[in-house]
């Protein structure tokens, strides 16, 4: 596809970056937002041109061939403009930033990069020993769509100290064998919002995140 046709095709089912709404751990955008969306009630606010967005979209490209130098143990590839969708959930969806196969193994896995502005040291925690709930429910997503064995997710933390940049790059593996409960978790939420509320135009209750 070209970018249009794969921003057009986006509006037609869930895609990774829709996951955490539906579960209410979307500090940005509510269920009723999505289902708003997805119902053709309103329009997704456009953050392209958004700064932090940009260089992510930017960054991506370069981060992914450090990520190849640094794992040579797997083979890397990336195509633009790529939806995979589930083989039976057809509306559930997936664009990767990249397939990885274990070189010794075979086995199939996503790439998945982040990278975020760290501006208080509430964020840095998000990051510690663990993924952000919101990225962790966007690769369990991906996980679902594409069957593959693991996900490793690569993120650029980025600080800036009075002008001095200083940047810290983490690396997550996540098994499949070890989050099927939560997949199959996430999976039974997503297909429930899409066929009790997208498909049948009813408002969903609304979810909100536990304080």
């Amino acid at each position: 596809m070209n970018k249009e046709e794969w921003l057009e095709e986006r509006k037609n089912g869930i895609g990774g970056s829709d996951a955490a709404t539906i579960l209410g751990l979307n500090p940005y955008k509510t269920n009723i937002d999505l289902w708003e969306e997805k119902t053709g009630r309103k329009e997704a606010i456009d953050i392209s041109d958004k700064p932090y967005v940009k260089y992510g979209t930017e960054a991506e490209e370069h981060l992914r061939e450090l990520f190849k130098l640094d794992f040579p143990q797997y083979e890397v590839s990336h195509q633009e403009n790529t939806i995979i969708k589930h083989p039976i959930h057809t509306f559930l969806f997936a664009s990767l930033d990249g397939q990885l196969v274990d070189k010794e193994t075979g086995e199939l896995g996503i790439l998945e990069i982040k990278t975020t502005n760290i501006l208080q040291s509430m964020q840095k925690e998000k990051w510690k020993e663990k993924i952000p709930d919101n990225y962790y429910c966007q690769v369990l997503h991906y996980l679902n769509v594409t069957g593959y064995s693991f996900v490793i997710l690569k993120a650029q933390l980025k600080y800036d100290y009075d002008g001095e940049i200083r940047l810290e790059t983490k690396h997550y593996k996540i098994l499949r064998k070890d989050v099927e409960e939560d997949i199959k978790m996430l999976s039974e939420k997503e297909i429930e919002f899409w066929n009790e509320y997208v498909v049948k135009d009813k408002m969903p209750p609304l979810v909100l995140p536990e304080i």
